[in-house]
């Protein structure tokens, strides 16, 4: 198992976990119940150390960077991030109530079967304080530049990155086994599967869609073809779906972004920031999985909430692990504390995420070259304004 990639081993859980719900004893349904009782527990408990581990980190390290060029490139990223995310609200809010109705509700579902034991792991704060307590402490890192606070950020996030690889991750298809099983058992699994095959569709064409219009208006800005560039990025793209990392793809984009014509200094500056920084595809991704699950629960589609949580989103996306499902792992303490995600629900939202993994990582790192093109086109005029204001300064 340990040979094969995580979606094969999600794949083969979700299969395995259908066959355990429908087929096997309750005795063995019970075992995994109470394995998913136990592991989403200490995924509770381990949400606000994600969102410290990373955050406090990533905005430590991007208060280091080249000043104005540094604010540019990030809030370039967090704008494409919030017009993806509330694209994927406006398309999801006119598509989803059509292919999920009403009548799919999982809460009319029979009664799930219980663990045989359960233990509570209480999490040190909550989300909203976690989240607070890393912005502070972030900024105020970058603020006064202290190496050592930074090392130990740096350190704590290596640690909580040991911890999603080594202990989250490998342990994580049994948990969605569990998940299934009882979705299985209680007549759910059928609905769900009914329902997010024509969803991933809705996420391929949003994906394919956003990075078009990315590209048009980064290559006006920056007036290279459109067709030229897109091509040249097909290289990266691919690499980001057999890696599933956007860190894993960066040589690769480097030698796109060379293609392309970005500058040398704004590409080796802007595509390894935009890799920790810009996930237009995993939010597209979360925000659409997130609201046909809501749907699914029988849960109002808030328009305000749902941009709130956009808005949240890009912010605790920052210096996502570069593991595969990372940005749904940064992502799950705002799914609770805003969306009002529960156990099951947050569990599903993994399943679903991590099996269109890939696709989102690609256009993540797509869009990257989009930000570097833009940004590349800005300095240029920067640096054309400064030697025009330098020359008209010299006498005669």
């Amino acid at each position: 198992m340990k040979k094969l990639g995580l979606i094969p081993r999600i794949v083969i859980a979700i299969i395995l976990g259908i066959i355990v719900g429908n087929y096997a004893p309750q005795a063995l349904n019970r075992v995994f119940q109470t394995f998913t009782s136990i592991f989403g527990q200490f995924l509770n408990f381990s949400i606000p150390l994600i969102i410290l581990g990373f955050i406090v980190a990533g905005i430590a390290d991007l208060g280091t960077g080249a000043g104005k060029l540094l604010g540019v490139t990030v809030g370039l990223a967090y704008l494409f991030t919030l017009i993806s995310g509330t694209y994927a609200l406006v398309v999801g809010k006119l598509l989803l109530p059509n292919i999920i109705p009403a009548t799919a509700n999982l809460q009319k579902a029979k009664k799930s079967l219980e663990p045989f034991f359960k233990m509570e792991i209480p999490p040190i704060m909550g989300v909203t304080t976690a989240l607070i307590f890393a912005f502070v402490l972030g900024l105020g890192i970058a603020k006064i530049k202290n190496k050592t606070l930074k090392d130990m950020a740096i350190g704590f996030q290596e640690i909580i990155k040991l911890v999603i690889e080594k202990v989250i991750i490998p342990l994580l298809p049994i948990h969605i086994l569990g998940i299934f099983a009882n979705m299985a058992y209680t007549g759910q699994a059928s609905t769900v599967f009914s329902v997010f095959w024509k969803v991933f569709i809705i996420i391929l064409c949003l994906h394919i869609s956003m990075l078009i219009i990315q590209f048009i208006v980064a290559c006006s800005c920056k007036k290279v073809n459109v067709f030229k560039s897109l091509k040249s990025q097909i290289k990266g793209y691919l690499t980001a779906l057999g890696t599933q990392s956007s860190a894993a793809t960066i040589p690769v984009n480097l030698q796109c972004a060379e293609e392309i014509g970005t500058s040398k200094g704004i590409r080796d500056f802007v595509i390894p920031l935009c890799a920790t920084c810009h996930l237009s595809g995993s939010t597209m991704t979360i925000t659409t999985c997130a609201m046909s699950v809501m749907l699914l629960n029988g849960m109002p589609l808030n328009i305000g909430t749902i941009l709130g949580f956009i808005a949240m989103l890009g912010v605790t996306m920052v210096a996502a692990p570069g593991v595969p499902g990372g940005a749904v792992m940064a992502a799950l303490g705002v799914l609770q504390s805003v969306l009002g995600f529960n156990d099951a629900m947050t569990g599903l939202m993994i399943a679903l995420y991590i099996a269109q993994d890939s696709f989102g990582t690609a256009c993540n790192v797509s869009g990257d070259q989009a930000i570097a093109m833009i940004v590349d086109r800005l300095q240029e005029k920067w640096s054309k304004n400064k030697t025009t204001s330098t020359t008209s300064e010299i006498p005669g």
